[in-house]
C-alpha cells in the first residue's frame, strides 16, 4: 500500500504546475509520511451541488491547482455538450490564498476548450459575479471563493446561465465530465485570449442596487462596518455613497483583504469573538447599527444596541432580520416586476399596498416568514437548505436563510446578497428612526403580531466525520419520542424526498404540546459540523407578555437542545 500511495504522489507532482504544492508533496514522499499521503490520496474531492470546498494543499483530497483545472476541463465539456460551445464564462475570485490562480486557471481551461472566457477586474464580492452572468449573457460562472471557511480553506462555486448556483441533476452531470478528464498536460491551457473586465460590470451592479431602496426614503442610519478581512469594504463604501447614507464607520483592523484573518479564529460573523472589534469601535462611536460582511460578503450580520447585553450590543440572529426585511418589504408595498423597484414608499406602520410575488425561506429557517407572508397575501415556499434552491422558488420577490443570507432584488442577484440586504436594513432602521422606533421595536410588534418565534442552534464541529453519521444513524434507528416534554407528533427523514422536497440528508420533527415546535438536524454542506435548527413558537397576548414568552421560549430552546443532543449521542 505504501508503494502504491507513493506511486500516486510521483504521479501528481508530474502533472502539478504548481512550485509550492509540487515542494509540499516532495517533502512529504520524502519524509515516508505515508499517513499524510493516505489523507491526501484517499479519494478524490467530491464535486456536489456547493461545487468544490476544501483544504488547501497538494493531492486529489485538497484544493489546488490540478484539482481546479480538471474541474474546470469538467465544466467546459458539460457546457459543450448542452449546446453552449462558444459561450461566455465569467469567473470571479476573493481575496484568499491561490484564488487569483485558481481563476485564472479556469480562464485558461475555458479558453483553450473553446468558451469564451472573461475575469473580474480584481477579488470582488460574490453578488457582483452572480450579477454580471445575467448582465453578460454568460452561460455558466465560476466564484473561486470558500466564503466564510477557515483561513486554510478555499473553494469552486459553480452558476449556469440563470444566475443561479447549480442543483442536481447538474452536479452529476458536471462531476461525471470531471470523472472522464485525463491527464491536464493534454488540456489546451493558453497563457491569454480572456479577457479582463474592467470596473464596468461593478458600477452596473452597483447602479443595480439603487432598485432596492424607495426612492424617497430617510438615509439616516449610522453604520460600524466589517468586512472580517474579506473584499467587502470598497463595494459597501461605494453603495453607501451612491444611496445617500451617512459613510460607515469602518473596522480598520478589519477593513483590508487578508488572507490569513489575523483578528478573528473564524471569519464567519456568527462565530464566538468574531464581532468583538466591530462592537468595541460601536460602543466607541455610538451608531444605531453594526453590519459586518462575512469575506466574500454575500452574508450580512446585523447588531443593535442592548442595554442588556453584553457590551452594550446584540446581534441580531439571521432568522430576525430575514423577518424584518420580509416585513420591511411588505410595508413598502414591493412589487415582482422586472426592474425589481419598490411600487412606493409606504410608511413602516401602514398595511401592505401592492405586495406581490413569492417570499421564500428553507426548511431550517423560522417559519415566521411564512406567518408574514400569509397576512400579507402573498405566495410562501419552504425549500432545501441552500440558495440554490431558494432562489429558484417560483415567481420569488425575497428569500432568506437563517445562515445570515438575504437575496432581496432576485431579478438582480438571483442569490444571496449581504450589500444589496445590508443598504435595505439601513433603510428600514432609518424610517423606524424617524417615528423615534428601532429595530427591536419592530420585532416586538411582529411577535405580537404573529407569536413569538423563537429560534436556537446545536452546532457540533468535527474532526472526525464518523461522529456526524453515527449521531444521524442513531436518531434514524431510534427517533425520540418527546423532546422537551414536546410530543414529537411527526419525524421525516428528509433523505427519502417528499411531493414538495427532493431527497436531501437530513431529518425533521414537529413537536406538539403546550407549544408548537420544530427540529431539523443536518450535516453541513460546507463545513465538518453537525447542525440542529431548533424553533419553537410562543403566544404573546400583548406587548406586556413579551418578557414572560421570551424567557418561556428561552427555557424550552434550552431544553429541546439537552434532549436533542443526548439522543443523537452527541
Amino acid at each position: 500500500m505504501a508503494k502504491d500511495l507513493i506511486a500516486q504522489a510521483r504521479a501528481w507532482l508530474a502533472e502539478d504546475p504548481d512550485a509550492g504544492t509540487r515542494d509540499e508533496l516532495a517533502r512529504i514522499i520524502d519524509a515516508g509520511d505515508t499517513a499524510e499521503l493516505g489523507a491526501r490520496f484517499a479519494g478524490t474531492l467530491q464535486f456536489g451541488t456547493a461545487g468544490l470546498r476544501g483544504e488547501l494543499g497538494a493531492g486529489p483530497m485538497r484544493m489546488n491547482r490540478v484539482v481546479v483545472i480538471r474541474a474546470a476541463a469538467g465544466l467546459a465539456a458539460y457546457l459543450k455538450a448542452r449546446g453552449h460551445a462558444g459561450g461566455l464564462v465569467v469567473i470571479g475570485y476573493d481575496a484568499r490564498r491561490k484564488s487569483a490562480d485558481f481563476a485564472r486557471d479556469t480562464a485558461a481551461v475555458m479558453t483553450g476548450a473553446g468558451l469564451r472566457a472573461a475575469l473580474l477586474p480584481r477579488p470582488l464580492p460574490t453578488p457582483v459575479l452572480a450579477f454580471a452572468i445575467r448582465h453578460l449573457g454568460a452561460v455558466a460562472g465560476v466564484e473561486v471563493t470558500a466564503s466564510h471557511n477557515p483561513p486554510r480553506d478555499n473553494g469552486y462555486k459553480v452558476y449556469l446561465g440563470d444566475g443561479a448556483q447549480i442543483v442536481p441533476p447538474a452536479d452529476t452531470g458536471i462531476a461525471a465530465e470531471i470523472e472522464a478528464v485525463g491527464s491536464i498536460h493534454d488540456l489546451p491551457r493558453p497563457e491569454s485570449g480572456w479577457d479582463t473586465l474592467g470596473d464596468e460590470v461593478l458600477r452596473s451592479y452597483l447602479e443595480r442596487t439603487d432598485a432596492v431602496l424607495s426612492p424617497h426614503s430617510p438615509r439616516t442610519a449610522r453604520v460600524v462596518h466589517t468586512a472580517l478581512h474579506g473584499v467587502g469594504t470598497d463595494v459597501v463604501l461605494a453603495a453607501w455613497e451612491r444611496a445617500g447614507f451617512p459613510a460607515p464607520v469602518l473596522v480598520g483592523e478589519q477593513a483590508e483583504p487578508d488572507p490569513d484573518f489575523p483578528t478573528v479564529a473564524f471569519p464567519n460573523p456568527e462565530e464566538p469573538g468574531a464581532m468583538d472589534l466591530a462592537f468595541a469601535k460601536a460602543r466607541e462611536t455610538g451608531p444605531d447599527l453594526v453590519i459586518a460582511n462575512d469575506p466574500d460578503a454575500d452574508r450580512c450580520a446585523v447588531a443593535v444596541p442592548d442595554e442588556s447585553a453584553d457590551g452594550g450590543w446584540r446581534m441580531l440572529r439571521g432568522d430576525e432580520v430575514g423577518a424584518l426585511l420580509g416585513a420591511h418589504l411588505v410595508r413598502k408595498g414591493v412589487s415582482a416586476d422586472a426592474s425589481g423597484s419598490a411600487s412606493g414608499s409606504v410608511p413602516t406602520d401602514a398595511p401592505a399596498r401592492g405586495a406581490s410575488g413569492t417570499f421564500a425561506t428553507s426548511i431550517v429557517s423560522s417559519s415566521l416568514l411564512g406567518r408574514i407572508a400569509e397576512a400579507a397575501g402573498l405566495g410562501y415556499e419552504e425549500t432545501l437548505t441552500g440558495f440554490k434552491w431558494i432562489s429558484r422558488a417560483e415567481g420569488l420577490r425575497y428569500g432568506y436563510e437563517e445562515a445570515l443570507g438575504y437575496c432581496v432584488d432576485p431579478d438582480g442577484v438571483r442569490d444571496k446578497d449581504g450589500i444589496t440586504a445590508a443598504l435595505l436594513v439601513a433603510e428600514l432602521a432609518s424610517e423606524l428612526k424617524a417615528d423615534g422606533r428601532t429595530l427591536t421595536d419592530l420585532l416586538d410588534d411582529l411577535a405580537v403580531a404573529h407569536g413569538l418565534h423563537a429560534t436556537d442552534q446545536l452546532s457540533v464541529r468535527v474532526e472526525d466525520l464518523g461522529v456526524i453519521a453515527d449521531a444521524m444513524r442513531r436518531l434514524r434507528d431510534k427517533p425520540p419520542a418527546a423532546l422537551a416534554g414536546l410530543r414529537v407528533a411527526s419525524a421525516e427523514d428528509l433523505s427519502e424526498g417528499s411531493g414538495a422536497l427532493p431527497p436531501t440528508d437530513g431529518l425533521r420533527y414537529c413537536l406538539e404540546g403546550e407549544y408548537d415546535a420544530r427540529v431539523v438536524v443536518r450535516p453541513s454542506g460546507t463545513e465538518p459540523k453537525l447542525k440542529c435548527y431548533l424553533e419553537v413558537v410562543v403566544p404573546v397576548s400583548g406587548a406586556s407578555g413579551l418578557p414572560a414568552a421570551r424567557a418561556r421560549a428561552a427555557e424550552v430552546l434550552a431544553a429541546v437542545k439537552r434532549d436533542l443532543a443526548e439522543a443523537a449521542g452527541i
